[in-house]
């Protein structure tokens, strides 16, 4: 597992690109409307979609300001150049898969049995969440990201760099962009970066283990990891 902390503060200007980022993100429940904030915070242009439809995220687009549009999931996965994932695990299999080929795509998702059925894969420890995502999105740059942490401390624990004690996040992935995205990402949010390492070991950072929804630093995070056991 390796640690990064980059030296950005938590709320201060991006870099400036020639191309700004936009972020598409599919699903605007919890963790989807709290990236969101934290991404046009950060200057990104962020297109939303939940299942509903586009008109039903009006008071979340007013509230977001400018920067953000609501749209249909394939709208969004067409606009980001980025674009996040965060539905019921259910529901992975109604991605608009043809606008997400290629692009770097963040998945906030776990395994709820008592949502989603039982997975025999999943329950025996074949598999992790983010691999089945990646069965779907064949030729799409899967990242975890934003997992295990509660919707709320999103925009509120976040701090500067080089803070003492700054909370760390989790990321897997075998793309190294992708890798770097939430890196950056994660910093510009306030959070320090463990990168545990391909898909295959996401389930360290999944529900029911140590490292899931506790405030943790970077080395009490990669105790947490080591120490999680394949099916809890």
């Amino acid at each position: 597992m390796r640690r990064t902390a980059s030296r950005r503060e938590y709320g201060s200007p991006r870099d400036v690109d020639a191309t700004m980022t936009t972020l598409g993100i599919i699903g605007a429940g919890h963790i989807g409307s709290q990236v969101a904030r934290v991404a046009v915070a950060n200057g990104y242009d962020v297109v939303i979609a939940n299942s509903r439809g586009p008109e039903t995220l009006a008071d979340l687009v007013a509230e977001l300001g400018p920067k953000a549009t609501a749209a249909t999931a394939a709208e969004a996965a067409d606009a980001g150049d980025v674009v996040v994932v965060t539905v019921p695990l259910g529901k992975i299999d109604r991605l608009p898969v043809e606008q997400l080929a290629g692009k770097i795509v963040l998945d906030t998702n776990n395994y709820y049995f008592e949502r989603d059925g039982h997975i025999e894969a999943l329950d025996k420890g074949e598999t992790t969440t983010s691999e089945l995502l990646q069965r779907e999105l064949p030729t799409s740059r899967i990242a975890k990201a934003f997992n295990h942490i509660l919707a709320a401390d999103i925009t509120t624990d976040g701090a500067p760099a080089g803070t003492p004690d700054r909370r760390a996040l989790a990321t897997a992935g075998g793309d190294a962009e992708a890798v770097e995205f939430v890196t950056r990402f994660y910093d510009e949010a306030g959070f320090d970066t463990v990168n545990i390492g391909p898909l295959s070991e996401s389930w360290r950072v999944e529900r029911d283990r140590p490292a899931y929804v506790v405030r943790q630093n970077a080395a009490e995070l990669e105790a947490n990891l080591a120490i999680a056991n394949r099916v809890p």
